[in-house]
């Protein structure tokens, strides 16, 4: 019997993004503009695919003949008559692979198989049209990808790097030494990880060789900062021209939609981004993100490239994202207001103006409704980009993705929480989370400063700083060429959404910040109160997403939760409290209740201390201390009062599946007109979407990329 944690049941949630009244307010010019990023967006997003597993995309590949061959209908008739009571389990498996390109899950990182047996899948390949009209290579591609799509070894039960997990940003050979042996080549050269992958190989005399390999169209090698080099003693080689046909379909969607580009900053944006996927330059990125910073208020918004490092196990390389979208003007007024009195609010926070930058650059902050949003998952808000160099100079924008946020299927299912806090929390979920993103975006994410020694010795703050943890002056920082990322590496990301998400709940308490998204009185009581249940029982699904096998937590914003629960947990005085109880089913349960007469006196003491903890650290770069005191929080075991590993099995046991999203496509019409092509909610609606999003071209290339770089997984 498979783990239920390995499986998606027919019952996950499928919502539509809906962005049709967002769509029908664009120009033809913005349509069209609008529909060739999305090509390019999408042209990327199988590159997920080849960072995700080595299967992922011979799986895609299996797929796509599938579903290619005869309408979703028809096969469902033909496999009904041989396996009726697991076509929709086989529905779903597809759903589920399509939206998280790949078989790992998009929030989680752990592997997912299909839910029915394995001799009942390949029934329903054999009954496909796809076979029928060509049995031989179907049956090669089952071959290829049948074993390793229902394999739950140990070591692919979730993401990580050498005997920990699954990762196809390294060869299978690779372990935690290797990535920091490389990393250390990587800043000596100066070359940035975010679009790499490391391969290893040893040569006849049992030494290993390095390959650092750059996404790009071009695959020359000619000039800097590529070629073979010796790095204490070991040899590496820096390339080109990884995911290459991709990058060069992503290359010429983006020109495409430079011709409809509405200003000078559009173009320059894309220019840079144009040169990047061509030749593997991040700086020539970092130049079209500084254009896109300059490209205030867009009506069609976009960013695209490597971006977030939630999946790399050592936290440094991005996966690829790249989204477009439409301006809220309603919503996005709102966070207008925020912006306007942000310095204000940042005066708010718990440390001293030496902490903070010294100018706060004003970002656009706006809310978008998704046209494409091409990555293995959907996140609700974002704060980008994650350049350090760039985010203190330039500044950064804020986005609040509105019809992610508002998609919802009807009858969610609401665990570990009191029946009156249920009502409550179901009516004002939506509403507080809003809040929640707004604050951790651009105050959480767009506060606080790093302490930078540079080259010629001079510091970018002022060496008499005291650290507001011991009173001392400060003795740590970071050295010229050092990031965030890669200065603190496997925890940088969690470690980095903790602070965020305090920030929203320490701001949330101020009641003129309430104001501004329009809650006042008694409505704003209500909110506060449940941002802040909304957090600890977060904090207590998070235990889903720790594995203790292997002693890690699978994503960094539930780890985050989880240690803020043990936080104010630890404030004590009946702040917050976890009851065991049983449901109605006899399963065992538990109850997470808030005093909210607490909240605004112990909750925000406990909440302010460690915020102002967590900045300190990271404004010093202070990595050993940061461990130690964050890792106090998110160990898990049975040594509290509490008995958090024992707890996580009742998590586990009442643990609901996470919405799946259908997503509209685009398309020229023969008239030169671009139609917006919308699906229904089901699973097959979603296969329906990514058929007509992909022709036969992108399928083959995605398996040729897959035959090419087999022999490293």
């Amino acid at each position: 019997m498979t783990d239920s944690q390995f499986l998606i049941p027919n019952s996950a949630p499928i919502v539509n993004l809906d962005c049709k009244s967002a769509w029908n307010g664009l120009n033809d010019k913005e349509k069209k503009y609008a529909h060739f990023l999305s090509r390019a967006s999408w042209s990327g997003g199988l590159i997920c695919l080849l960072q995700c597993s080595p299967e992922s995309p011979i799986i895609f590949y299996l797929l796509q003949k599938l579903f290619r061959a005869q309408p979703v209908k028809e096969f469902g008739e033909a496999a009904k008559k041989i396996c009726p009571e697991d076509w929709e389990a086989f529905m779903t498996y597809a759903a589920a692979f399509y939206s998280n390109l790949g078989n790992y899950k998009s929030f989680g990182d752990t592997k997912f198989v299909p839910n029915l047996p394995k001799e009942s899948f390949k029934k329903i390949v054999w009954a496909s049209a796809a076979y029928g009209n060509d049995a031989t290579t179907i049956e090669k591609i089952w071959n290829a990808c049948g074993d390793n799509m229902y394999s739950l070894e140990p070591v692919q039960k979730q993401m990580g790097l050498g005997d920990k997990g699954i990762s196809t940003y390294f060869s299978g050979n690779c372990t935690l030494e290797d990535a920091e042996l490389a990393q250390k080549f990587l800043n000596e050269k100066k070359i940035s990880p975010y679009n790499t992958r490391l391969f290893k190989t040893i040569g006849d005399d049992e030494k290993p060789m390095y390959e650092v390999r750059l996404a790009a169209s071009d695959s020359s090698g000619d000039g800097a900062p590529f070629g073979d080099f010796e790095f204490d003693g070991i040899n590496f080689k820096v390339t080109q021209g990884d995911y290459g046909y991709l990058m060069s379909k992503v290359a010429e969607n983006l020109n495409k939609a430079k011709e409809f580009a509405a200003n000078e900053n559009q173009s320059k944006m894309i220019d840079g981004y144009i040169e990047s996927f061509t030749t593997g330059s991040i700086d020539a990125h970092k130049e079209g993100s500084r254009n896109w910073i300059k490209d205030k208020g867009p009506i069609v918004e976009n960013y695209i490239g490597f971006i977030e490092s939630y999946r790399d196990p050592y936290g440094v390389r991005g996966e690829w994202e790249g989204f477009v979208s439409i301006v809220n003007k309603a919503m996005s007024a709102k966070f207008s207001t925020l912006v306007d009195q942000s310095e204000t609010l940042l005066s708010l926070l718990p440390w001293t103006a030496d902490y903070e930058k010294d100018h706060f650059l004003k970002p656009d902050f706006t809310s978008l409704d998704v046209l494409s949003f091409a990555s293995s998952g959907i996140p609700a808000g974002i704060n980008i980009p994650n350049y350090d160099d760039i985010r203190q100079d330039d500044g950064f924008k804020n986005v609040s993705l509105g019809n992610v946020l508002s998609a919802h299927s009807k009858g969610d299912k609401i665990t570990f929480l009191t029946e009156e806090d249920k009502k409550l929390f179901s009516s004002l979920k939506a509403s507080a989370f809003e809040v929640q993103v707004g604050l951790h975006e651009l105050l959480g994410h767009g506060s606080g400063k790093l302490f930078i020694k540079n080259k010629d010795g001079s510091f970018n703050f002022d060496p008499e700083v005291k650290n507001l943890i011991t009173g001392e002056k400060i003795s740590t920082w970071y050295l010229e060429g050092e990031t965030w990322d890669t200065k603190f590496s496997t925890m940088a990301s969690t470690y980095e959404e903790c602070r965020a998400e305090c920030v929203g709940l320490y701001l949330c308490l101020n009641r003129d910040i309430l104001k501004i998204f329009g809650h006042e009185g008694e409505g704003a009581d209500n909110i506060l109160y449940i941002n802040w249940l909304n957090m600890v029982r977060a904090g207590l699904l998070g235990l889903e997403f720790y594995t203790p096998e292997t002693e890690t937590w699978r994503q960094a914003h539930m780890q985050a939760r989880h240690v803020i629960l043990r936080v104010l947990l630890e404030a004590g005085q009946g702040l917050v409290t976890i009851t065991r109880t049983t449901d109605e089913d006899g399963q065992p349960n538990a109850i997470i209740t808030l005093d909210r007469s607490k909240i605004e006196t112990v909750g925000k003491e406990a909440i302010g201390t460690f915020l102002r903890n967590l900045q300190v650290y990271k404004s010093t770069g202070d990595f050993v201390g940061a461990k130690a005191y964050y890792g106090q929080y998110s160990t898990v075991n049975d040594d509290t009062p509490e008995k958090f590993l024992n707890l996580r099995e009742v998590v586990m046991l009442q643990k609901q599946p996470r919405r799946m999203f259908v997503q509209v496509n685009t398309k020229l019409s023969e008239g030169g007109s671009v139609e917006l092509c919308e699906y229904e909610a089901t699973a097959a609606g979603i296969v329906e979407s990514f058929i007509d999003r992909f022709s036969e071209a992108y399928e083959s290339n995605v398996y040729d990329l897959w035959q090419k770089d087999k022999q490293h997984f």
